[in-house]
């Protein structure tokens, strides 16, 4: 047995990591099906009012992503930020490349929360190209509560100075547009549809939704692996214990025929 103990070392070694890798993602699965089925349950709620200033400190954003919520006041539509988007599955008539419109809402407490109002193409960016697409005055807004978040590494920086952005977080556009005096909700609301815009412009309502989930594949392919790798190892050892071992006096002969010459 000594003749395998340290590639049995090895290969036990190999297989509590593999399991262990098997078993993570086994829980990863257990979760991923909670996340999913608590947003979509989440979409079809009544819309709850918007937390305010007095919920932020302790605020968990990200377990409150996907709640329905409800704000009134006033769009701030002169501090519009655009963010760089391109859509791909669209659920309205317009897709490709274009910009996310971020307008700042002023609620009637005071405080602002940027509203992500939805997508405009490229040519459309400007306010200008799209008349009426800009509500004035007192109104109320509908959407999705939406974690901020930077841009990812491989994007290119923001660009501040053009007001065209990558990252998606309010206080980079408060800070931009000079609204740090304000207070600005750590959250965006991705508005949904409406049909009462000029041209459907921006074009709201579309929020991805999409939780890929393929940790049942990646656990059945740990666990493949430590099954590969349990009878690579069995052959093997098999192999190495029917090689009879070397006596200890199996070089005497030659010892004796060296001795007489």
């Amino acid at each position: 047995m000594r003749r395998i103990a340290v590639p049995g070392a090895f290969a036990a070694l190999g297989l509590a990591i593999l399991l262990g890798l098997g078993i993570w993602q086994l829980e990863r699965l257990q979760w991923k099906e909670a996340l999913i089925a608590r947003v979509n349950s989440r979409l079809s709620a009544t819309p709850a009012p918007a937390p305010g200033p007095d919920a932020w400190t302790n605020l968990d954003v990200a377990d409150l992503e996907y709640t329905p919520v409800t704000v009134a006041g006033h769009f701030d539509n002169a501090h519009e930020a655009y963010v760089v988007d391109s859509l791909t599955e669209p659920r309205g008539k317009y897709s490709g490349f274009g910009y996310l419109v971020m307008t700042p809402f002023v609620t009637d407490a005071g405080w602002t929360v940027y509203v992500n109002r939805g997508f405009v193409p490229t040519d459309r960016k400007a306010p200008e190209s799209r008349k009426g697409s800009q509500i004035e005055g007192e109104t109320s807004v509908t959407g999705l509560v939406r974690a901020a978040h930077d841009r990812s590494w491989f994007m290119p920086s923001d660009r501040p100075s053009g007001n065209e952005w990558f990252s998606r977080d309010p206080h980079l556009y408060a800070a931009a547009a000079g609204l740090t005096g304000k207070q600005v909700a750590p959250y965006l609301i991705d508005a949904k549809f409406n049909s009462d815009l000029p041209g459907g412009l921006p074009q709201g309502g579309e929020t991805i939704i999409d939780f890929p989930n393929n940790h049942l594949q990646y656990a059945l392919t740990w666990f493949g692996l430590a099954g590969g790798l349990a009878v690579v190892f069995i052959i093997f050892a098999r192999g190495r214990l029917k090689v009879p071992a070397p006596s200890a006096g199996s070089d005497r002969p030659h010892e004796a025929r060296r001795k007489g010459r």
